[in-house]
């Protein structure tokens, strides 16, 4: 395997944006991408408010990851929250998905950071079948509430 990483740059913004619309595909939720070029650019490199890594076959860009920092009050100290992980399908089935992860997981470590989460959805067995190969832990005891769009802005006001 000779799988290598870089981290994004801001002319990597096009590429990132065709990414995350694939991976929306794969999850069946094209539909609710908004994200633009100009959103992305401002958020991840203006902001700097998450990173992104790019794994590369040779010279060519086969998959990333986009992570942020979160904090946990109980572990006292930041962690990482995992938003994306995502590897071509033509390039599935060759350990990168591992090794992205297993990039990320180092990244966590070398920064002190107490644990590296991310969510899966419930449909994709193939996904969640892999998450567990590697020791991960479900957390079935914990729901994610979400508000957006309208019903968050409610709320603020």
């Amino acid at each position: 395997m000779s799988l290598r990483f870089r981290n994004a740059e801001r002319k990597d913004t096009a590429l990132l944006l065709r990414f995350i619309k694939e991976l929306a595909e794969y999850e069946k939720m094209l539909d609710e991408v908004v994200a633009d070029e100009s959103t992305l650019e401002e958020w991840i490199f203006d902001k700097q408010k998450a990173e992104v890594i790019f794994a590369l076959e040779g010279d060519k860009e086969i998959g990333y990851a986009l992570f942020f920092h979160n904090f946990s009050t109980f572990l006292g100290r930041a962690g990482i929250y995992l938003e994306d992980i995502y590897v071509k399908p033509e390039y599935r089935g060759r350990g990168y998905g591992k090794a992205i992860l297993k990039k990320i997981a180092s990244i966590a470590v070398e920064r002190g950071c107490g644990r590296l989460e991310w969510c899966c959805l419930d449909w994709n067995k193939p996904s969640i079948d892999f998450y567990l190969s590697l020791g991960a832990e479900p957390l079935d005891e914990w729901t994610i509430y979400r508000l957006s769009g309208e019903k968050l802005t409610k709320l603020a006001i």
